[in-house]
């Protein structure tokens, strides 16, 4: 689980990093990073449309997404401002294994922080 400072769930910052920020796809994930004013902690957002899956499969993929982004925290802390980061799951990502996801989020994640 993610700390709650951590956590983003302001729907106007969730609309800001995704309009404005760097975006970086893959075949499972979609992530966007933006950097906003310093201050404030890295926090990161979810979105799991219905068209993953059903409930029970929405869940498990934001389960196993915060579990993988919550190694890269350490990472955003070191980024000039606040880091908002956003990872929307494609519905391919119902079918992939952990160590797909986290091939995926590592290489969008490098290539929106560069």
């Amino acid at each position: 689980m993610l700390p709650a400072a951590h956590r983003l769930v302001d729907s106007d910052a969730f609309r800001v990093a995704v309009r404005s920020g760097r975006r970086c796809g893959s075949r499972n994930l979609v992530v966007h990073l933006d950097l906003q004013a310093p201050g404030d902690p890295a926090r990161v957002g979810f979105v799991v449309s219905k068209a993953v899956g059903n409930a029970v499969v929405r869940n498990r993929v934001k389960r196993r997404l915060r579990h993988l982004t919550r190694e890269h925290l350490p990472a955003l802390a070191v980024l000039p401002g606040s880091a908002v980061l956003v990872v929307r799951a494609l519905p391919a990502s119902s079918r992939a294994t952990s160590v797909e996801l986290d091939a995926d989020l590592r290489r969008c994640l490098t290539r929106v922080m560069s």
